[in-house]
């Protein structure tokens, strides 16, 4: 099947891949005054007296705004809003057919900051959540940041944490596998942008004490050159402990684990063949990975995971994001925080029992009807255990 001629056919033929449907039928004058003038009032005045009674009384429960400025889409760059419209879309369908929410897609032609905060902002009243989408480093954790601490419902930049919690339900699943600790073992991460800020932080939250970061420069350090970036100074105080200095070669000696957010063939055989024993390997470049799956393989990884469908082990976001939302959105939370973050990581990895973890199973396949329910139970416990429920009785 040729891919891009197939996708751009369906694209065209069915003018994108959403539509709106009523869930009320308005075929006589009787079922017009219930769901428009002048039935509609009587909701309308509910909710002015109580605004949160706009959770029962609106669509807003099961809501989520999949938001974007289309400067850092997946794979394509800083192609501009209206370019990125249909990855939005691809987001809404993902959100319903995995989890059952409904969402729409707003892209948003504002680079500015402050003004992007601003009209984000404003959309609250409408959604229970807000899905952050391909918004360029390092403004994403600025953005994110200051709509966690204003915004009354949850926040979530899945190209962040989604990415986090799959990589580390991996990881938790393949350190068992090789019979190591996170509190043990070297982690390398070459590509702190956005996923690789997340990943690293999720990882440390587990407890791993010893990360080191690389970008195209080399290792992140205190004082490096080239260290312009805040999220980029706060991982170099952060990471490092042993103050390791070079590039990427010098950072892989003796690691346990390599994660890869960067470029195509950004890691050889002959730096995995430096490791330590029975290495770890999640090369995510797309479509082409930091190492190919049967040269790490040859050189000795123990574990192999890729962003790609054509290898074991697909490191795949929609793993996390509907389940997350999903429990999110059933207790009313008012944050995604790191405990439900953790909770949906273990919760993935728990899904693959003890008999059928190996090394080319150590992540639940995308399609896994089990997942969704699993995290999302997961993460309502931590949001209850945490304080963010506002919902807290029942399951």
């Amino acid at each position: 099947m040729d891919v891009s001629k197939q996708a751009l056919k369906i694209h065209e033929e069915n003018h994108g891949k959403l539509e709106i449907k009523s869930k009320l039928r308005v075929q006589t004058r009787e079922e017009l005054a219930l769901a428009y003038t002048p039935g509609v009032a009587e909701p309308c005045k509910k909710i002015a007296e109580n605004p949160e009674d706009s959770y029962k009384y609106t669509s807003r429960g099961n809501l989520v705004a999949v938001i974007s400025d289309g400067t850092a889409v997946l794979g394509l760059g800083n192609i501009g809003p209206k370019a990125a419209m249909p990855v939005m879309e691809g987001k809404s369908i993902l959100f319903k057919e995995f989890a059952g929410i409904d969402s729409y897609p707003l892209v948003v032609d504002e680079t500015d900051t402050e003004k992007l905060i601003e009209i984000i902002t404003s959309l609250q009243g409408s959604f229970g959540g807000i899905n952050l989408e391909d918004i360029s480093a390092p403004r994403c954790f600025e953005i994110e940041k200051r709509l966690k601490e204003t915004l009354e419902i949850p926040v979530f930049h899945d190209d962040q944490h989604g990415t986090a919690i799959v990589v580390a339900s991996g990881i938790i699943n393949s350190l068992k596998i090789v019979k190591k600790e996170f509190s043990n073992i070297k982690v390398v991460l070459n590509g702190p942008g956005a996923a690789g800020t997340a990943i690293i932080k999720l990882l440390q939250e587990l407890g791993v004490k010893n990360i080191i970061a690389c970008d195209e420069h080399g290792i992140l350090s205190p004082g490096r050159h080239h260290l312009t970036d805040e999220h980029k100074k706060d991982l170099a105080e952060t990471t490092n402990p042993n103050h390791v200095t070079g590039g990427l070669k010098d950072a892989i000696v003796d690691a346990d684990v390599f994660v890869g957010v960067s470029v195509a063939g950004a890691l050889s055989p002959e730096m995995v063949e430096t490791m330590a024993s029975d290495p770890i390997v999640f090369a995510m470049a797309n479509p082409v990975p930091e190492i190919m799956y049967e040269d790490a393989i040859k050189a000795g990884v123990k574990v192999m995971g890729t962003g790609r469908s054509d290898f074991p082990n697909q490191i795949n976001n929609v793993l996390a994001f509907p389940g997350i939302f999903k429990g999110a959105l059933e207790v009313r939370a008012s944050q995604i925080n790191e405990e439900m973050k953790k909770a949906a990581a273990y919760a993935i990895a728990g899904l693959i029992s003890e008999e059928e973890l190996n090394h080319e199973y150590v992540i639940p396949d995308a399609f896994d009807k089990r997942v969704v329910t699993a995290v999302s139970e997961a993460v309502k416990e931590a949001a209850k255990k945490t304080g963010v429920a506002r919902i807290t009785g029942g399951n």
